[in-house]
């Protein structure tokens, strides 16, 4: 009988060289922690934190956008309400007299006005801006002309609608009537012409504007393509003289209870 043993020694022992290869690469793959299970070991806490800044991160910014968005539409609708909104639209005349002066002679009213000169206009008038359309031919060129006072942006704007060309000056507030004082105005002109005086004034170009959005939205609807120039008014400037008359346009129009004749010329 053969009798067959194994030493507990050669028992311990690993089986080969390919099999300690194979146990020492089981162990480094149990040993070395993988990235999975690193995440898998993360604090929940500080992943829940995480997420719930990502989230408001997120959150402000969809509510930036909306303001951004919101924001846009207002001012958007209201500059398209305030332009496209249908204005009162008024028609009056006036006959008046070359009197220099700001007094009318207590026996004009008692005259026949037929034989005074006379002047029509329409204007259009909503809560912060007037638009005067003359009729008669202006600037000497048989064309239409438009005047915008704006007092949102406290300026005037003659349109001379034939040439194309856009002159701008600041508002004469102390000449030029309120909106509601224009209204008032035209309503009583509706019963019938308006006797009165003529004043003069003369305005000369300046400069010429390239940028007319600085001017603000209503100029800018009534000029945009348009060559516009700034105006200062004679009186304001020392040391002009005179120029000729063919340097000159001119055009009488009221916005008040007078009728003005204002005279635009080259610098």
């Amino acid at each position: 009988m053969v009798k067959i043993a194994f030493s507990s020694g050669l028992a311990q022992k690993a089986p080969g060289k390919d099999g300690e290869v194979l146990v020492t690469e089981k162990e480094r793959v149990h040993d070395v922690p993988s990235p999975t299970r690193i995440m898998l070991q993360e604090d929940p806490e500080t992943a829940l934190v995480h997420s719930h800044e990502s989230s408001t991160g997120r959150c402000l910014l969809t509510l930036l956008g909306l303001a951004f968005i919101l924001t846009g539409l207002i001012v958007g609708s209201a500059c398209l309400y305030r332009f496209f909104t249908p204005k009162k639209l008024y028609h009056g005349g006036m006959h008046f007299t070359d009197m220099g002066g700001d007094m009318i002679p207590m026996d004009m009213e008692s005259r026949e006005p037929y034989y005074l000169p006379h002047i029509d206009e329409e204007v259009e008038i909503c809560e912060t801006i007037a638009i005067i359309s003359v009729p008669e031919p202006s600037f000497g060129n048989g064309g239409l002309v438009q005047i915008l006072h704006d007092f949102d942006s406290k300026m005037t704007t003659y349109v001379d609608l034939t040439l194309n060309t856009c002159f701008v000056i600041p508002l004469n507030t102390s000449v030029v009537m309120s909106p509601q004082d224009l209204q008032d105005l035209f309503e009583q002109l509706s019963s019938g012409p308006y006797t009165t005086y003529l004043v003069h004034e003369e305005l000369v170009v300046s400069e010429r504007i390239d940028d007319v959005a600085e001017l603000g939205f209503n100029v800018f609807s009534l000029c945009d393509g348009k060559d516009t120039y700034r105006m200062q008014r004679r009186t304001e400037i020392i040391g002009l003289q005179k120029r000729s008359v063919q340097d000159c346009f001119t055009i009488r129009h009221f916005e008040n209870k007078f009728v003005t004749e204002t005279k635009i010329c080259k610098a």
